[in-house]
Formats: C-alpha cells, sequence, structure tokens
C-alpha cells in the first residue's frame, strides 16, 4: 500500500507502524513520504539471533565501545549518507521528533571517539521497528544489532521488524513472513510491554556475545555458532 500526506505528525506516524505501514521517501530531497505494507516482511526473530564464533571474538576483543541513545541524530544521519537512501530530510526530521518523545532509540557502536556503525528504529509497546543501520568498520553494524537484539529480549520485546529481508539479515537469523502473519505478530505484541531501558541494565561484551542478559526480569538468549 502506497500513499502520502501532507502533514504528518509523530502521532500519525506511531498510529501508521500500529497498522503495520511504514514511511519511505524515493531520496534524500524527496519531500513526498510513500507507506509502504509489503506482502511478503522481514523479521529478526529475537530468540533465534545468530552470533556467530567470529562475531562474539568481535563483540569481545574491546575494539569497539557500545552506547544507547548518545548520538541519535548522528546515527540517522550516517545511514541517510548514501547514495541510494529513502531517509529524506523530511523523515529524519520525524524520527529525531519521536526520539524526543521517547519513542525511536540508536545503538552507536565507536572505535575510540570515532562513530563507526549504529543502528536505529521505532519503538511502541513491545515491537522494535528497525529502521535503518550503518557500518564503517568491519562487523560494526552486526555488534550494533548483537547489542540492540540483547537489549530487546532483556526489555520484554516480542517482535524486531527489519521490514525486508536483505542476505546480511538473513545471515543474522532474519526471516522472511507473510503480511497476515505479520500483522498477527504485530497486533500481539501491541498487546504487550517493552522497554529499551529495562532496570538495571548494564551487560558486558561477554554477556552480549554469549547470550546471557543481565539486569532485573531479564532471560537468557538463545544464540547459535558456527
Amino acid at each position: 500500500m502506497q500513499g502520502t500526506f501532507d502533514e504528518i505528525t509523530p502521532d500519525i506516524l506511531l498510529r501508521a507502524y500500529g497498522m503495520g505501514i511504514f514511511p519511505m521517501s524515493d531520496g534524500r530531497e524527496d519531500g513526498e513520504i510513500h507507506w509502504i505494507d509489503p506482502r511478503r516482511r522481514g523479521v529478526l526473530p529475537l530468540e533465534g539471533f545468530h552470533i556467530s564464533r567470529s562475531l562474539a571474538r568481535r563483540i569481545r576483543s574491546g575494539q569497539f565501545r557500545v552506547t544507547c541513545d548518545t548520538a541519535f541524530e548522528a546515527v540517522v544521519e550516517a545511514c541517510a549518507a548514501r547514495e541510494d537512501t529513502w531517509i529524506s530530510h523530511r523523515i529524519q526530521r520525524l524520527y529525531v521528533l519521536l526520539h524526543g518523545l521517547g519513542f525511536a532509540h540508536s545503538i552507536e557502536v565507536w572505535e575510540g571517539d570515532a562513530l563507526v556503525g549504529g543502528v536505529y528504529g521505532v519503538t511502541l509497546a513491545a515491537a522494535f521497528f528497525g529502521e535503518s543501520m550503518f557500518s564503517r568498520r568491519t562487523d560494526a553494524s552486526k555488534v550494533a544489532l548483537a547489542y540492540a537484539v540483547h537489549r530487546l529480549r532483556a526489555g520484554g520485546f516480542r517482535l524486531f521488524d527489519t521490514q525486508f529481508l536483505t542476505p546480511h539479515l538473513a545471515s543474522l537469523g532474519g526471516i522472511e513472513i507473510p503480511r497476515a502473519e505479520y500483522h498477527r505478530r504485530l497486533a500481539a505484541a501491541l498487546e504487550q510491554i517493552g522497554t529499551f531501558a529495562p532496570e538495571g541494565y548494564c551487560p558486558s561484551p561477554s554477556e552480549v556475545a554469549s547470550g546471557v542478559a543481565s539486569g532485573s526480569g531479564s532471560t537468557q538468549l538463545s544464540t547459535q555458532t558456527s
């Protein structure tokens, strides 16, 4: 489904996510927003996230420092800095507004003082809508996703929507499901409560690499190695 609206507020954007549709534009300078509801939807099962041995070593190595919600605008900007992007300036401004309201979050990956990777998305109830990610170092986006999945599991989330399935996401355990199944999973997640900042949550790299969550009410992740 596609369509455009002249005035889009954060509330309208959240209602769209709750209906199972998400925004895209045709380029950085595109002033229109198109609403997408694909026939097949990409999701990243939170209990099936694949951490390979090499990724686990990278997480434990100490090469990267990982933070949450410390550089949201910079992460969105980096995700949009591509020749072919769906993140228009208008969409970016809407995400910044959602972040200010507590509905959009980012995971940042640093090497020293340089931002080298990250992922951002929108939260609604126990659903996380992953929007985009970027990487300027080997495995930086994978590290960001590993930390995001760990945090979502600890916070009680039930759905990680990736919109579309790419080979990169498939290698990490991502799958594709029919639209009707996605809407069923979304409805179930919207009836639950998730928090992106669970009380007492402070995982070590080893915990993230092994899939062991820390913090009150957290559970153990199911991970695979290869």
